[in-house]
């Protein structure tokens, strides 16, 4: 993948060029602030875009609105934002679009799952830290999901296949098939697309 980084933090950003690096990526641009990030993506058109949430010049969701102004422009770019902390301002717009993650800065140190998360979102799915979605469910909760379908949810909104989902849970496929008819059911979702579907079912969860 060719991958453009935004992270003001130097010993950061270069940490993660030599993990990308090592793991066959491309780094073909680092910024240190938004308006360099924005460049950076219309200069390079890269495969994804690692993006700081907070970043100069403000120092405060910088780097969440330059993400938004690259999707705009680049509607196919994968986005994975990451943070110190939840900060769900503007995740909800770009989850809405596909290809985006959000991660909390320590999932870094986890590699393999960070990788995969990259993999993910540059393929065109999404990755939302589990802390993350656990922050919305404890603020938002769907009172006519049960326990094992808000669990169920919360998966899909990490970007989850069915198989991974029963995985994750020591279920059947067709359990978690089962699961996730309720869930839509319950909220209501009409019959089309199931991909469509997801992504319906993940936004409701997340506006709750």
């Amino acid at each position: 993948m060719r991958i453009v980084i935004g992270e003001d933090s130097a010993l950061f950003r270069e940490g993660l060029a030599a993990l990308l690096a090592d793991a066959g990526h491309d780094v073909v641009a680092k910024a240190g602030d938004a308006p360099a990030l924005v460049r950076a993506v219309d200069e390079t058109a890269p495969d994804l875009a690692i993006i700081d949430i907070r970043m100069p010049p403000d120092h405060t969701d910088d780097g969440a609105r330059a993400a938004r102004q690259v999707r705009a422009a680049w509607p196919e770019l994968g986005i994975v934002l990451l943070s110190q902390h939840v900060e769900t301002r503007h995740s909800v717009d770009l989850v809405s679009s596909g290809r985006f993650g959000y991660l909390l800065k320590d999932r870094v140190l986890d590699v393999d799952d960070f990788l995969d998360a990259l993999r993910r979102v540059a393929a065109g799915g999404s990755a939302l830290d589990p802390e993350v979605v656990g922050r919305l469910i404890g603020s938002h909760p769907l009172a006519a999901l049960s326990a094992r379908e808000r669990e169920v949810l919360s998966l899909m909104a990490e970007g989850r296949t069915n198989v991974g989902i029963a995985r994750r849970l020591w279920l059947t496929e067709r359990t978690v098939e089962t699961h996730v008819g309720s869930i839509m059911a319950k909220l209501g979702l009409p019959a089309g697309d199931e991909n469509h579907r997801r992504v319906q079912a993940v936004l409701v969860y997340l506006n709750r």
